[in-house]
């Protein structure tokens, strides 16, 4: 009696780490949706940055803003949407 419990509780230890290693390689909750998500906003924004660079280019023309101005509002935009481009391109530059 006491050996065939010992081999029950054994088993399901077993059963356990076997299912654990299942979860190990699930992928996470938010992983799918938070990456969406990016997606969409950086599909949604995209334009609104070139009406901005179109706009502060037309201003610094007509001589609204100054050019230091806009010129550091441009390299702020494209900073901001290209991100995953320059950090892939330094990436490379290093070898990493």
């Amino acid at each position: 009696m006491r050996n065939s419990r010992k081999l029950i509780q054994q088993l399901l230890i077993a059963i356990c780490f076997l299912g654990a290693q299942r979860i190990t390689y699930a992928a996470g909750p938010f992983t799918t949706g938070s990456g969406a998500l990016s997606t969409d906003i950086l599909a949604i924004l995209t334009p609104v940055a070139v009406i901005a660079v179109m706009a502060l280019g037309a201003l610094a023309w007509f001589g609204r803003v100054s050019w230091t101005h806009a010129v550091s509002g441009m390299v702020g935009i494209v900073l901001v949407f290209g991100s995953q481009q320059i950090v892939t391109w330094v990436r490379g530059l290093f070898g990493v």
